[in-house]
């Protein structure tokens, strides 16, 4: 590893977050692809979030603690430090879907390639399955797909190192949105990988603490990548939709 550049840069921000980080740390320690590194970006946790890290037994560990200005800064730390050819941001309660999950992706990580992409499934404090992502990924994927929303969930969601940008950190909530688009337009292929999940979001409750301001974001998002008439069209458009999820809650 020394002498040569991974395929993969896994990167897991963490802080205090000793509770949900073992699952995570276990599913890359499974995964029957192993030419990757593993960066742990962690904002000087107080907790035994490092302890778990180290006794994790993952080889391929690099580990970095230190203050941050919050996740989005965290993740700019992780593309500064990474040397893989692709990013794989699998966060603190995110895991592989499966042991073959690297597998599959490496398998589509041709050299015209620029991001690999695929489908997400939500998991619960359990582990336990409780269905697919709301937004599923399309089987073709350009700028132009995110107009209807992030339909790839972030950890799915894995560029080449060469064309990512840093996070813009005027945004809090949704700069992995404004990423992902940004990382679009300059992609030269999109590889698809079907519709067996390769990651599994942890789902805590949370998830809405911040939603309001999220949506204003990704709205302000949309606006400067697809014009503000487009964006408050579509967004009539996505009332349905979310009327329908709203019944299925």
């Amino acid at each position: 590893m020394a002498n040569k550049k991974p395929l993969f840069s896994i990167i897991t921000v963490t802080f205090n977050a000793a509770e949900v980080l073992p699952p995570t740390l276990q599913s890359i320690k499974e995964q029957t692809f192993v030419d990757f590194e593993h960066l742990i970006i962690d904002g000087a946790s107080r907790d035994n979030t490092l302890d778990a890290a180290r006794n994790a037994g993952i080889e391929q560990m690099i580990i970095h603690s230190e203050p941050d200005k919050g996740l989005y800064d965290a993740m700019n730390k992780s593309i500064a430090r990474a040397q893989g050819d692709f990013l794989i941001f699998l966060n603190a309660g995110d895991s592989f879907a499966s042991p073959n999950s690297l597998y599959r992706i490496a398998a589509l990580a041709s050299d015209d390639v620029d991001i690999i992409y695929g489908q997400t499934q939500i998991v619960n404090n359990q582990r336990e399955v409780i269905g697919m992502r709301h937004l599923s990924a399309p089987t073709h994927l350009s700028p132009e797909s995110f107009k209807q929303g992030m339909l790839v969930c972030h950890q799915a969601f894995i560029p080449r190192r060469s064309i990512v940008p840093l996070y813009d950190l005027t945004y809090r909530f949704s700069a992995d949105y404004d990423w992902c688009i940004k990382c679009l337009k300059v992609s030269r292929k999109n590889a698809y990988l079907g519709a067996t999940p390769i990651v599994s979001f942890l789902t805590d409750g949370l998830t809405n603490k911040y939603h309001k301001k999220s949506l204003k974001e990704r709205f302000d998002i949309m606006c400067k990548n697809y014009g503000t008439l487009t964006t408050i069209l579509l967004h009539i458009s996505f009332i349905p939709r979310y009327l329908l999820r709203k019944i299925k809650s």
